[in-house]
């Protein structure tokens, strides 16, 4: 811990608080309704199933939707995915590097309930 800093900074509960307020979620919720997206762990064959990625489509974080939220494809270099979620997640990220097994497109029939 560093003796400049306040002991309060370190309680997560202060740390998340802040995050969730930069990122522009508030109170851990998403603009979007992130339960009602299925949870597919890694290692599951649905997420190591090939997929054909596009630059601009909308994908989620398959094995906890609620962390990082929705986001737009902005990149693919290899097996490696460049996802810009504008921080709708409880992490509030913006901008993250997934192997294509974390992340799932979402279903067409869930995505008007979003």
């Amino acid at each position: 811990m560093n003796p400049d800093t306040p002991a309060a900074l370190y309680q997560p509960a202060i740390i998340n608080e802040y995050v969730m307020k930069s990122s522009g979620v508030k109170n851990g919720s998403s603009p979007y309704r992130l339960e009602l997206l299925p949870v597919v762990p890694a290692y599951h064959r649905r997420a190591r199933r090939a997929k054909d990625f596009e630059k601009g489509q909308l994908v989620y974080y398959g094995p906890k939707p609620s962390y990082y939220g929705i986001g737009e494809v902005k990149r693919i270099v290899g097996p490696y995915v460049a996802v810009n979620f504008r921080g709708t997640g409880e992490f509030g990220i913006h901008e993250e590097i997934f192997e294509q097994q974390y992340l799932m497109t979402i279903p067409p029939a869930t995505l008007p309930l979003l």
